[in-house]
Formats: C-alpha cells, sequence, structure tokens
C-alpha cells in the first residue's frame, strides 16, 4: 500500500491511435473503421502491395499528407496509422491549435524519443497553419521526433509549404462511390453493437437514394441514417430527404474546389457541351462562387477558345459580365447561363491566342524591333528631317484598301503570328488575310524590281 502511495515511477498512460469511442458518440465516430481490413474504398492507396499499406502493416509509419473531401476517411486512416504503430498518438486540429501547443507535442515526443518511443502526430486541416506555424515542425519532422499525418481538403501544393511537402508522401483520397457508401449503411443498420440494427428499417431504394444524395460523404450519410433511426420506425425516401435537410453543396469557393470546378466548366465549354457547361455553372452557383469571377472568366475563355471564330462571343460575355454586376444573383444566373450556353455552342478557334503568345515569344527572345521609318511618328517638329513618315502610302488611298508597304521591321518580313482557322467566321479572315498578303507580296516585288 505505502508503496502504492509514494511510489513516483508512474506515468500517465499514452494517448493509442483509435480512442475509445462511447455509446452517446455520433453514430459517425462509433462506426468509424478501426482497422484497415474495415476501411472502405480508396484501393489506389491501401490495396495489398500498396506502400502505404505496406507501411501500416509493418508499423512503420512514414510522415504523409492525406488529401480529400470530407467524409473521405483521412482522420480514420491516420487513426488506424497511428495504432498499427508502436508509438504514442497525438491529435492536434490546426483551427485549435498554435504554436504553444506544437511546442508541447514536440517536448513530449523528445521525451518518448529518449525512451525508443516515437510518436505520430495527427494535425488535422493542416491547411489553416500559416507559414511560421508549419515551419515550427520541421525540425521535429526532419529529425525523426515526430512523425506527421496531416489532413487537408485543400489541395496541399497550394497551402502547404513546400520544405513539409517534400519531407512528406502526399496521398489523395477520392469521394467514396455509391456502392461504398451503401456499405457502410448497411453495415451500421447491421450492427447492434455500435450501429442501430433493430432502431429502423430502411427502404433499399430509399437506402440508395441516401447513399447517392451525400456527395462521397461517409459521415454525413452516417449521420443521416442516425437522425432516421432517432425517428425510428420504417423509413422511405420521404423521410430520407428529410434527414438529409437540404445536402449542403460539397463547394469551397475558397480552396480547391474554387479550382477544380472553373476549370471543368471552361474545359466542358470549350469541348462544345452546353449540358456539361451549365452543370459546373450549376454547382459553382449552389456553391456560393462570385459570379463576378465566373463572368470574368467567360469574357476570357470568348477570345481564348473562340476567337474570331465568331466575335459575338466576346460581345455576349462582356455584356453577360455587365449584367451581372447590374442584376447579382439570383437572376444574374440567367445572364450567365445564357452567355454559357452561346460560348459552349459557338464555333472554336484558338488562333488569336496562339499568335499573341508568338509574338510575345519573339519580342522577349529576339527583343523589339524598330518599325520601319515610313510607319514611325512624323507629327513633330523634325521628323521630316529624320526621315520619318516618308514614303507612307495611306491605305484608303489605294484601290481596295490595301497598300503593298512591308509593315514589319526589317528583316522580320513574312514572318506570321496569326494562322486563322477555318471555323465560322475566321474561314472568311482566312480568305481576307490571304488576300492582302497578296497584295503585300506584289507590292514588295514591285519594290525590289524598281
Amino acid at each position: 500500500m505505502a508503496d502504492q502511495l509514494f511510489d513516483s515511477g508512474e506515468v500517465e498512460p499514452e494517448p493509442s491511435g483509435v480512442p475509445a469511442v462511447g455509446p452517446d458518440a455520433p453514430l459517425a465516430a462509433r462506426m468509424r473503421p478501426r482497422s484497415l481490413d474495415e476501411v472502405v474504398g480508396q484501393d489506389h492507396i491501401l490495396a495489398p502491395g500498396t506502400a502505404l499499406r505496406g507501411a501500416v502493416e509493418a508499423g512503420r509509419p512514414h510522415s504523409a499528407i492525406l488529401y480529400g473531401p470530407p467524409g473521405s476517411g483521412k482522420t480514420t486512416l491516420a487513426r488506424i496509422i497511428a495504432a498499427t504503430s508502436d508509438g504514442a498518438f497525438e491529435e492536434e486540429s490546426a483551427v485549435n491549435a498554435g504554436r504553444a501547443e506544437i511546442r508541447a507535442v514536440i517536448a513530449r515526443a523528445e521525451d518518448r524519443q529518449k525512451h525508443g518511443r516515437r510518436t505520430v502526430l495527427f494535425l488535422d486541416e493542416i491547411h489553416r497553419f500559416n507559414k511560421a506555424q508549419q515551419d515550427a515542425l520541421l525540425p521535429a519532422v526532419e529529425s525523426g521526433v515526430l512523425t506527421l499525418i496531416g489532413a487537408t481538403t485543400e489541395n496541399p501544393y497550394f497551402e502547404v509549404n513546400s520544405a513539409l511537402i517534400s519531407r512528406s508522401q502526399i496521398y489523395e483520397l477520392q469521394p467514396l462511390g455509391p456502392e461504398e457508401i451503401r456499405t457502410l449503411l448497411e453495415r451500421a443498420l447491421a450492427d447492434y453493437e455500435r450501429g442501430v440494427a433493430g432502431q429502423v428499417e430502411v427502404d433499399p431504394e430509399a437506402l440508395t437514394a441516401l447513399a447517392e444524395r451525400v456527395s462521397g460523404d461517409a459521415r454525413a450519410a452516417l449521420s443521416a441514417l442516425e437522425r432516421l433511426a432517432a425517428a425510428g420506425g420504417q423509413a422511405g425516401i420521404p423521410e430520407v430527404e428529410d434527414a438529409l435537410q437540404a445536402q449542403a453543396i460539397a463547394y469551397d469557393k475558397g480552396g480547391d474546389h474554387h479550382y477544380d470546378y472553373i476549370s471543368a466548366w471552361i474545359k466542358a465549354t470549350r469541348g462544345s457541351d452546353p449540358d456539361a457547361s451549365l452543370y459546373y455553372l450549376a454547382v459553382m452557383i449552389e456553391g456560393g462562387e462570385d459570379p463576378r469571377f465566373i463572368a470574368r472568366r467567360m469574357v476570357i475563355l470568348a477570345s481564348e477558345d473562340i476567337g474570331n471564330a465568331d466575335p459575338q462571343a466576346l460581345v455576349v460575355a462582356t455584356s453577360a459580365a455587365a449584367a451581372v454586376d447590374r442584376v447579382g444573383l439570383p437572376e444574374a444566373a440567367l445572364n450567365l447561363a445564357q452567355a454559357a450556353t452561346y460560348l459552349a455552342l459557338a464555333p472554336k478557334s484558338n488562333a488569336s491566342y496562339a499568335a499573341i503568345n508568338a509574338a510575345r515569344e519573339e519580342v522577349r527572345r529576339n527583343g523589339p524591333k524598330l518599325p520601319p521609318a515610313h510607319l514611325r511618328d512624323s507629327h513633330y517638329a523634325g521628323a521630316k528631317q529624320l526621315g520619318r513618315g516618308e514614303g507612307y502610302v495611306y491605305p484608303h488611298d489605294v484601290d481596295g484598301g490595301v497598300s503593298g508597304q512591308s509593315l514589319m521591321p526589317e528583316g522580320l518580313e513574312g514572318l506570321r503570328f496569326y494562322e486563322p482557322t477555318r471555323y465560322g467566321f475566321e474561314a472568311e479572315l482566312a480568305r481576307r488575310r490571304e488576300a492582302a498578303a497578296k497584295i503585300r507580296e506584289k507590292g514588295s516585288n514591285q519594290a525590289e524590281n524598281s
């Protein structure tokens, strides 16, 4: 008894990789997989033979950043990784933790290292740490004091310091598919200990609808099932709709989705699919994207991907942008939809885009060349003595409105940047270009022979 009272060698139990979950915890927490064999989906990184699975099974985790949408299993995987190692597990959220909390974690990890024990730190929402906070982790990660498992919904290449990225393996988790979500729901419906077996019966059709409506978010699916279980009885589609409670659109206008969906919209519109263009536009609008940002991208696309194949496209896009500024949402969605469908179905040409890039590259590579003397400014005293403007042929004085003079700097005669396509109105511009080129060529030959 006395020995027990005065024993100073006792230490607090170390945190485990999978914290104990009580019966009153949310269903999503109770049903959280406890081993790799219970994990549903993510076969691209967890299938037998993959590097991550091999490291986990060997109990030798490495620093990693888990990147994926909400409910894809980042926290679950981090805890399983920690549980299979022989180290202690520390968990912090970048939302609440500051440099003081991280210093305390590192101090405990250093103490464990002295006794030959590793520490796994799971840092949720690592993208919310600023550069200084992320930098504070570097020495501990580099020296092996900590094995860092970061989780983020944002693209780590945008939001995490390159130094940390270089010392970590990036694993991208995919949204779960409807069948995988359904598997998790069925597992919860059959589990009397951790799940809701015997508390509710869900019609197969309603279960399918629930699995399809949560956008791959397992947590959202299990939360909805928990609400159904609380109501009890038989649940059909109306009950599922009520439990979902207008499921929020999975869209972060300040992060990765902002870029992914505008990229998809651009590519769908460039690919002349008005329905896909409207779909991605709808996701952005419903997700709260700034309509002015969408309108600006429309104006850019009108010149970059349509150009002179349909010059009216730029008029439509700029008009839509002006309308968005004047009208605002929700009505501005109509202006954006009109522009999106027009742009999608317009003939496409990137000839102007390619032409200005080629011209700029020529200037960057070889420097600017002065224009010929007859094109230079002659509206000042002394210009005539310098030969400025001498011999310039005014096109409006020439039959056809095209002079035969060379208009490029010396040494660049005949250089072509703009190559019109045969699509839409640009085919007419190609015809006009060739006609003008022939006139200039004729004038050049006459000048050489005179």
